[in-house]
């Protein structure tokens, strides 16, 4: 069956290079993928696979029978969302909407789904149980496609026994594969802040409550939240990345508004620690006779990988590309919306290295000048259905 896989992988190669550059080209924010959405289930519409959209927004379940179609039912899933970057890289399929950039991967993981998808609708009849094909929006933003799609109902038909879902690599090269099992990425919770005082002539300080100081010691303040206050042990991060202080330099403002980021591994420290930060923020502010609004809305939980699958996983690929193509992965203080699937269901989240030899100065995730070794999609599409293959085959 390998050498039939690997030869279904040759035959759709353009389709999934074609389906990447389209999508590619065409990036949509998280929540807006309605012209990806379309494009997606066209393309399923055209294999003749069975779907249902709409699911928890523009989220797509296509789905895949095999003989004894209750046997097993394997999951499979791939994030179609863009982020707001301007892309600066000069490529014919660059993308064509201004500040929306595909810079995390996200449409090379659709394409690969897409041809994984085309290898199982032509061997429909060669194995048992069942294939389930999840495009999911809204990975980069909070509250998360997968946390929607969950909520909506998403396997209120059809029950997964395990799902596994794959993300692009630059730090490793084309034709390798990397695991790791338990905790894999962090959660993520958002801090949004609105400190509010009395404003006025920054040349008459005493006048005013200086909404700047406060907002610049609250940051200071909170990093005791990680020397201090977290067990030395525990990984742990605090950022924040945006302070608008919309004054001038004799002119202090009436509020000011702090966002970032706190991340960490351990469920029972995140409960915790969000107390302290409320409780800092606040005696902070108050010390500076100001005032603080403080949203911490729930964000996304760790990536856990279930041990027996991810073990098995990495079996799988080993035997898909040899020992010497399987890498090991670190702990990444990175998150991933996937973790609300890792609560629920058995799966396991591995990396496929995009970093071919033409590409080894291309720029990282998120950036600007992200692009992959196209031919690292081969991996993308053969190790994805070779693991689906060999799990249903048990």
């Amino acid at each position: 069956m390998k050498t039939k896989i690997q030869s279904l992988i040759t035959i759709n190669r353009d389709y999934v290079r074609d389906c990447y550059h389209h999508l590619h080209a065409h990036p949509e924010l998280s929540f807006q993928e309605f012209e990806t959405a379309t494009f997606i289930q066209n393309q399923l519409i055209e294999m003749k696979i069975s779907f249902r959209s709409g699911i928890g927004g523009n989220g797509i379940l296509g789905k895949i029978e095999g003989k004894n179609p209750s046997k097993r039912v394997v999951a499979l899933r791939a994030d179609f969302d863009a982020l707001p970057v301007s892309e600066n890289v000069d490529l014919p399929w660059k993308s064509m909407n201004e500040n929306v950039m595909h810079a995390c991967g996200h449409d090379v993981h659709t394409a690969c789904l897409l041809g994984v998808a085309k290898i199982f609708n032509e061997l429909r009849n060669e194995f048992e149980g069942t294939v389930l094909l999840i495009f999911q929006p809204g990975e980069e933003k909070a509250p998360g496609g997968a946390r929607l799609m969950l909520e909506a109902g998403l396997f209120d038909e059809i029950q997964p026994d395990l799902i596994l879902a794959q993300h692009v690599s630059v730090d490793f090269q084309t034709g390798t594969m990397g695991f790791l099992s338990g905790k894999i990425m962090a959660s993520a919770d958002e801090i949004h802040v609105k400190i509010c005082g009395k404003g006025g002539h920054g040349a008459l300080p005493h006048l005013v409550n200086d909404t700047v100081l406060a907002a610049s010691q609250t940051i200071v303040s909170l990093q005791q939240v990680r020397s201090r206050l977290c067990h030395p042990l525990t990984p742990m991060v605090l950022t924040f990345g945006k302070l608008i202080a919309d004054g001038a330099t004799n002119v202090i403002p009436n509020e000011v508004h702090l966002s970032g980021t706190f991340r960490t591994f351990d469920e029972k420290w995140r409960i915790e620690a969000k107390n302290h930060i409320i409780r800092i923020i606040t005696e902070t502010c108050a010390a500076n006779g100001c005032t603080a609004e403080i949203k911490i809305p729930d964000g996304y939980p760790c990536v856990i990988n279930n041990s027996e699958i991810t073990e098995k996983a990495k079996e799988f690929a080993t035997d898909w590309l040899g020992k010497q193509n399987i890498v090991s992965l670190e702990m990444r203080m990175t998150s991933e919306d996937f973790g609300f699937f890792t609560q629920k269901y058995p799966c396991t989240f591995f990396r496929f290295g995009v970093k071919g030899e033409s590409n080894a100065n291309t720029g990282g995730l998120h950036s600007s000048t992200f692009q992959i070794d196209e031919k690292a999609m081969e991996t993308g599409v053969g190790g994805m259905a070779w693991l689906a293959w060999s799990f249903l085959n048990e």
